[in-house]
């Protein structure tokens, strides 16, 4: 070989190595972006029974609870980063929104905490999410055999397109709007059961029986965040066998108080209609401009 050629090989081969990239940069290009979004309400989380004594500020087991809920919290965010999550995030949506304590939350999270905000309990989703985590999650206004069973304030029954939904149905219409898939839910067996039938295949843990309203049989905390743990895990590996909750735009949404006065000063709002006395209907472009407005009409105080 000439010391040409020879010349023109080595200046080839050093070109071919260093586009090659190495061990060390291979696996950081080819990992795939996993952000794990977590909405957290109180009345689901283990324990909980009341709002007089654990689910209220003023409540005398309140500071034990708000533990509690970061604690299942923590378990969740522990199965995510276990199935291989490279971000969290997570919103505090009971009451004012700021009952976790920020320094019990696991350190690798990120939190989201008071009102008011655009999209209520799911600020901050959208398309880079790859999956959708309630926990502390309860059953809607009305339901049996369901603990602390309300919608949004309590005192209301809203229908998306003609289809009564729990909390968790309507927050799973917002990320599905996004393409994302709620994968995991925890809360009693009537949540369980009914965002099951409701939103499909997901990973369910009911860390409580209900009896009643306020009565259950609950399961042990530790075991409850180990359950949540090991299913939010199993969730997230499993997140593209489980199809986002999309419903047809526009969307119509139906709100009936208990309060007749709070239905009539809803009405008052431009694209806003009442229906009969306790209840106001509107229709919207999607889910953001649904959540907007219904955030909007929740907060009229008679």
């Amino acid at each position: 070989m000439s010391h040409s050629l020879r010349a023109l090989t080595l200046i080839i081969l050093s070109i071919l190595l260093s586009e090659r990239p190495t061990s060390a940069q291979a696996p950081a290009a080819q990992m795939e972006k996993r952000k794990v979004y977590i909405s957290a309400d109180m009345e689901g989380i283990g324990g909980v029974s009341t709002w007089d004594v654990q689910a209220s500020a003023k409540g005398r087991e309140y500071e034990q609870f708000r533990r509690l809920m970061t604690q299942e919290v923590n378990a969740a965010i522990q199965g995510a980063f276990d199935a291989g999550a490279t971000e969290v995030l997570v919103s505090d949506s009971h009451g004012d929104a700021q009952n976790i304590d920020v320094e019990l939350l696991d350190r690798r999270a990120n939190l989201i905490r008071a009102w008011p905000r655009p999209l209520g309990m799911m600020q901050g989703i959208d398309s880079s999410f790859a999956a959708v985590i309630f926990i502390g999650y309860h059953a809607r206004e009305g339901r049996a055999n369901a603990v602390l069973a309300h919608t949004m304030e309590g005192d209301e029954v809203i229908k998306l397109n003609g289809v009564e939904v729990p909390e968790a149905g309507f927050n799973a219409a917002i990320a599905g709007d996004f393409g994302v898939p709620v994968v995991f839910l925890s809360g009693d067996q009537a949540i369980c059961d009914d965002a099951r039938q409701l939103l499909g295949p997901i990973e369910t843990v009911a860390v409580k029986q209900a009896i009643g309203f306020h009565s259950a049989v609950m399961v042990n905390p530790q075991k409850a965040q180990a359950l949540i743990r090991e299913g939010v895990t199993h969730a997230v590996e499993r997140r593209k066998d489980i199809k986002p909750y999309v419903i047809s735009h526009p969307v119509k949404v139906e709100d009936r108080f208990n309060e007749i006065a709070k239905a009539e000063i809803a009405a008052y709002i431009p694209g806003v209609e009442r229906e009969n006395g306790n209840t106001v209907v509107f229709t919207v472009p999607d889910m953001t401009a649904a959540s907007k407005l219904l955030s909007a009409i929740e907060s009229i105080k008679p």
